[in-house]
């Protein structure tokens, strides 16, 4: 490639890559209310992540998001995940039970409606997101 096309693609990466995340943090929040949840949102961040590697640098990268920050937010993920889970069994009910524990549901359509599904889709989006990029970057540490 030419200085002059990577210089380009350089820019516009870094102009969209805000936008790229935005938009997977806003599936992710918004996901009970149709299509999308945790793990779309957050591979679309993994992506952008991905992305701005394949652009610049693996190094470049790495220093945005060290492996070791994203194998603890990989870890606190899934905790997340599974303290949602474990807040149903405690109160009584089944684990993951919304409506069943006393969770209020809310007016269905709204952003502050489903009870723990937009709670739980904020842990498995970390989760997601972390692993991919935990992948990513392991293989192509792995193949250097």
């Amino acid at each position: 490639m030419y200085k002059e096309e990577i210089l380009i693609l350089r820019v516009v990466v870094r102009f969209m890559m805000p936008f790229i995340q935005i938009y997977g943090c806003y599936i992710i929040v918004s996901g009970h209310l149709g299509p999308g949840g945790g793990f779309a949102g957050g591979t679309i961040v993994a992506a952008s992540m991905i992305l701005y590697a394949l652009t610049f640098d693996v190094d470049r990268a790495l220093d945005k998001v060290p492996h070791k920050h994203a194998t603890m937010l990989e870890s606190l993920g899934g905790i997340w995940f599974m303290s949602c889970g474990i807040v149903g069994l405690l109160l009584g009910g089944n684990f993951l039970a919304n409506g069943q524990i006393g969770v209020p549901l809310g007016t269905p359509g709204r952003l502050l409606s489903g009870g723990l599904v937009p709670v739980i889709y904020f842990g498995v989006g970390i989760k997601v997101a972390m692993t991919i990029m935990s992948l990513y970057f392991s293989l192509v540490e792995e193949d250097r």
